[in-house]
Order: structure tokens, then C-alpha cells, then sequence
């Protein structure tokens, strides 16, 4: 018994078995064939639950793509659906490996995290109702999430332009139907979501601001193997057109 612990403590210190509190290194994952990552479950076309209570979306092909690359193609990712207030510390802490969930690529950001090349530019945009001409890209009133980044984007898009803040965007919605604003502001890809599912609104061809989306990797040494792999595999899902075409699948605008 004493040997078996003896061999025990051995192999956990050597890494070769992931320990609680710490993202795994590359060969970890394929010593293991093991991989979390941290998802959303909340946001279509991203990443939502259909129908059935299944894992939908850009992001969640993009993660289960990413894992048959890097494990195999019989792997399977551990998908845990986060908030938004949870990706950053889930990733620090150790609770998931990789953070695939609309996080942008910040310079504040990049100080904690590591980030891939972005994989969708996502951006600002407008949701009008159908009967708007798709000219009309200027209007007086647009309806913005309380303490939204979008808000210094439209200050300096439409500086005269009425921004009416709402606490969600079902707020937003009921606003824009009943004529007390004439667009909602928010990023294209959760506009996307809400012209998909909702008739009588259009989104307007338009990126008022470029925030790219990427993976968020933890920092460390020992994850250097898996920077550049991640980096690898998302460079070659992007020249075989993979990538641009799970983009056009899932609706996503690329202006």
C-alpha cells in the first residue's frame, strides 16, 4: 500500500494526472484525452441549447473541432456552459483549460489570460425593424444596454443621436416595437441571435466597432505547446474555409 502511494504522489507530481485547481498542459490533454472548456449555453448563434437541451453554435463546433485536432478524432470536450462574470476566473483558476464564450481579446485582458488569433470580428451593429428602409443607418433614438462598451462606440458614431438604456434586451425589444426608439445597439453576434429568432427585425449591414473574439488560454510555461498547437489549428481551419463556412452556417455577418 505504501508503494502505491509512493507511486501515486509520484505521477500526480510529474503531472502526468490532472490535479483539481490547475488547467491542464497539452500533453496532459493527450496523455489523458481529457479537455474542459468553458462555453456559453445562453447566446445564439454562439452558443445556446436547442430544442432538445443539446450544445448549439459557432463556438461550440469550433471547441469540439478543436479538441478532435489536438485529441483525436473520437474525443469529446467537456463543454461547461459559464456567465460572462465566470470566464476569467473559471480560466484562473483552473476550473476549465480553454474559455471559447464571446470573450474579446483586450489588452487589460492579455495582462491574465493568453488569447489565439480571433476566430469572428465581432462588432457593434444595429437591429431595426423589417419595415426600415436598410438605408436608414442613422438613427435618432437607439435603445443600449445599461453600461454597455457599445455606448462610447455610438457617442462617437452619432454624438447627437438619443442613447435610451435598458437593462436587457428584451427592454430593448419591447421599445423598438412600440416605436419609442428606432434601432437597438449591441454586438452583431447577439443581434444575430435576436433577428434569427424573432420576425420583424432586420440587422443592419454594419460593424461600428471591431472586437475580436478568441480562445482564452491560461498563461504559463508549460502551456507554451498548446499556444502554439491552438494557434496552428485555427490558422489551417481558416485557409481550409472551415471556419468561414460554420460562420455562414450559423448566419453570422462578415462585413
Amino acid at each position: 500500500m505504501k508503494l502505491i502511494s509512493l507511486l501515486t504522489a509520484l505521477i500526480l507530481g510529474w503531472g502526468l494526472f490532472p490535479s483539481s485547481g490547475v488547467a491542464e498542459s497539452l500533453a496532459v490533454m493527450q496523455a489523458t484525452g481529457h479537455l474542459r472548456i468553458g462555453v456559453k449555453d445562453n447566446l445564439r448563434p454562439l452558443g445556446f441549447r436547442d430544442d432538445q437541451g443539446q450544445l448549439q453554435g459557432l463556438e461550440i463546433d469550433l471547441a469540439r473541432k478543436l479538441t478532435q485536432e489536438l485529441l483525436g478524432l473520437e474525443a469529446q470536450a467537456e463543454l461547461i456552459p459559464l456567465l460572462n462574470q465566470e470566464r476569467r476566473t473559471a480560466l484562473l483558476e483552473g476550473k476549465v483549460d480553454l474559455v471559447i464564450a464571446q470573450m474579446v481579446a483586450t489588452s487589460n485582458r492579455t495582462r491574465l489570460v493568453v488569447f489565439s488569433p480571433y476566430y469572428y470580428l465581432d462588432g457593434t451593429g444595429l437591429l431595426v425593424k423589417t419595415s426600415t428602409p436598410a438605408s436608414a443607418i442613422a438613427p435618432s433614438k437607439i435603445a443600449v444596454l445599461q453600461g454597455s462598451s457599445a455606448i462610447a462606440v455610438l457617442r462617437a458614431w452619432r454624438p447627437r443621436a438619443e442613447l435610451i438604456g435598458v437593462a436587457s434586451y428584451q427592454a430593448a425589444l419591447v421599445l423598438l416595437e412600440q416605436n419609442q426608439v428606432d434601432a437597438i445597439a449591441a454586438d452583431n453576434s447577439v443581434l444575430t441571435g435576436l433577428h434569427q429568432t424573432r420576425p420583424g427585425y432586420q440587422q443592419l449591414p454594419l460593424r461600428l466597432s471591431g472586437e475580436p473574439l478568441a480562445i482564452a488560454m491560461p498563461k504559463g510555461l508549460q502551456y507554451q505547446d498548446l499556444h502554439q498547437r491552438i494557434d496552428q489549428v485555427l490558422e489551417r481551419l481558416q485557409q481550409s474555409g472551415w471556419l468561414a463556412e460554420r460562420i455562414q452556417y450559423w448566419g453570422l455577418p462578415r462585413f
